[in-house]
């Protein structure tokens, strides 16, 4: 019987990833570093084996009979001391894995790249697949590495690996341990710290669907296509998010709006403290920079090629919304009510 190894199984989309393939009662390999947090997988009937995609050997032996490979694992950080460590991970262990999974013979690889790393166009309409950027484009060593990798993969499909590539854009629901920035959004929301936002734009999506859209990618993609994995209608502006979260939540929405130029000097003093302690920038200057840019992109291309479900994005936050007060990231005490199961 086949095997689908995932790595990055532990982190946000992977958890979702894995839940549905085994609700399609596949067997499942993850990938997962010694040490990691794997709650996220508590309880499912898997295998794991210790690796790391910058160890060329564990990767052969976690692909011992496997057919079928996602490759979700990242280094997801807008800020890191040492950036040399987002490129190690998600380029060169990019290409450690492709090149070990064409070793091995695998029958078909769905790489997991970003919406971070495909462009926008200049007249705010969404972005596609097909609008034109390059590494120039790219704001943060996050990005960079990122749009790197998918360039890897794109090389070993033209070299004959059959790889297809997701783009997943800001997914929200149940399972985002750390969690993600996206995530961290709507518990400070949900703790009524989101009073002021940016003019800036996502395009949510539930995390359900982006894990049954690698599966789709698996199953109906064409090798070597890109396919954003997003909502046709999840194009929201930070406000317009604030106040879908709050409506859904009873907590209080955003009301003011912060110049740019504030944000950057914010964030210019958080990474100056975090220089001074050792520790992590509460507002990276990355973000602020990124946020110059509303990421709206269109799934048009997943939708109609793919089947890519469309969940309700009020549905995708009333889910994140649940998950975080029922495992203790908020208490009821900014909010008014918590959606129903």
């Amino acid at each position: 019987m086949s095997v689908a190894l995932v790595t990055g199984g532990t982190g946000f989309v992977g958890a979702n990833l894995v839940r549905e393939l085994r609700r399609d009662r596949r067997d499942v390999r993850v990938l997962a570093r010694a040490g990691g947090d794997r709650r996220a997988l508590a309880g499912l009937a898997i295998e794991i084996v210790e690796g790391d995609l910058t160890d060329p050997p564990s990767l052969r032996a976690a692909l011992r009979g496997v057919t079928r490979v996602f490759h979700v694992a990242a280094d997801y950080r807008l800020w890191a001391a040492d950036h040399s460590v987002l490129y190690r991970a998600n380029v060169e262990g990019t290409r450690n894995l492709l090149q070990a999974s064409g070793d091995a013979g695998v029958e078909r690889v769905v790489y997991t790249s970003t919406v971070g790393a495909l462009g926008i166009p200049k007249d705010g309409s969404p972005g596609t697949e097909e609008t034109p950027v390059t590494l120039d484009d790219m704001v943060g060593p996050y990005k960079r590495s990122k749009f790197m990798a998918e360039q890897v993969a794109v090389d070993f499909a033209r070299g004959g690996l059959p790889v297809v590539i997701v783009n997943p854009s800001a997914p929200i629901g149940p399972w985002d341990i750390k969690p993600t920035p996206t995530g961290k959004l709507i518990v400070e929301a949900l703790q009524g710290q989101l009073f002021a936002t940016v003019d800036t734009g996502l395009n949510l999506v539930h995390v359900r669907d982006v894990a049954r859209g690698h599966i789709l990618a698996e199953e109906k993609g064409k090798l070597g296509e890109k396919y954003i994995l997003g909502h046709l209608r999840g194009n929201l502006t930070l406000a317009e998010t604030g106040r879908l979260i709050a409506d859904v939540s009873g907590c209080r929405a955003p009301t003011l709006r912060i110049p740019h130029a504030v944000a950057w000097c914010v964030a210019a003093c958080s990474e100056g403290v975090a220089k001074v302690t050792g520790g992590v920038p509460k507002v990276p200057l990355d973000a602020v920079r990124m946020a110059r840019k509303r990421m709206f992109f269109s799934a048009a291309k997943a939708v109609r090629e793919l089947g890519l479900p469309q969940t309700d994005v009020r549905e995708a936050v009333a889910d994140a919304v649940r998950w975080f007060f029922e495992h203790g990231y908020v208490s009821l005490g900014a909010m008014t009510r918590v959606p129903p199961p």
